[in-house]
């Protein structure tokens, strides 16, 4: 602009005097420019602050609304696993949510639910599915549950823990792998998840942990083949708050038996 201004200056007649410059050097379209660009900043700070208010909740310490025994699976059971066994998160705003971890309990359903409810246990997986398909969720997906022995997988992944015996392929019925199917395709439907082998794994393939399970039993080919269906099935219904905790979750529960999840 300096240059483009002398250039304007040269050519004026001589004689005549040069338009001054206001005394303080600020000239009138600088101060047009400011003023407007006061009033962007203006504009910016009230976008800003909309925007802080509607995304209120992803500051840190400021937990979305939650409430108590709200399922983030409509077909599953409520029983909340003991706070000791995961910690409250904001996922997946605070850790994307990008895998499905597939373990075995090596043990009952029953008994799985009882460890998970066991402070001293210091594990836990987000659901539970039976081999009759029951499902009990007892870690909102929001939150971390201590079930791969890997932070960072802790962090990233929801977990279900299966009823049975790695060593016993007859524990891995039809129902509990059409169950175990239809949650982990609306799991993936819901945290935009690829139905792959990269991102649904067995416990046994977290990095640095000492688990063998799902084990050599888990027909990886048509678990995920069932995924795949389920995935394009028409949607389940919303999750409800479930009324109160299952009074078979807890019978027969064997308090020396410890889920290998």
């Amino acid at each position: 602009m300096g240059n483009n201004g002398s250039t304007r200056a040269a050519r004026k007649p001589s004689g005549k005097p040069s338009r001054k410059k206001p005394a303080d050097g600020v000239s009138r379209r600088a101060l047009l420019i400011g003023g407007g660009a006061v009033v962007a900043a203006g504009t910016v700070a009230v976008l800003a602050r909309d925007q802080v208010k509607r995304l209120w909740w992803q500051v840190p310490g400021i937990e979305k609304p939650r409430k108590p025994g709200e399922l983030d699976y409509a077909g599953a059971t409520w029983v909340a696993a003991s706070e000791a066994n995961w910690r409250r998160a904001d996922r997946p705003d605070d850790f994307p949510i990008d895998r499905v971890i597939i373990h075995v309990t090596q043990g009952s359903f029953d008994s799985a639910v009882k460890v998970f409810q066991d402070p001293a246990h210091q594990a836990a997986t987000h659901y539970i599915v039976g081999q009759d398909g029951r499902v009990v969720q007892m870690i909102r997906e929001l939150d971390v549950a201590y079930q791969a022995g890997n932070r960072s997988f802790n962090e990233r992944a929801v977990g279900i823990e299966h009823e049975g015996f790695v060593d016993r392929p007859k524990d891995l019925t039809k129902a509990m792998y059409e169950s175990s199917a239809r949650l982990t395709a609306s799991i993936c439907a819901r945290h935009d998840i690829p139905i792959d082998r990269k991102h649904i794994i067995g416990h046994v393939e977290v990095p640095g942990t000492d688990h063998t399970d799902p084990g050599p039993h888990w027909d990886w080919d048509r678990y995920m083949e069932l995924v795949r269906r389920a995935a394009t099935a028409p949607p389940s219904p919303t999750p409800a708050t479930s009324a109160s905790a299952s009074a078979s979750a807890s019978a027969s529960a064997s308090a020396s038996t410890k889920a290998s999840g």
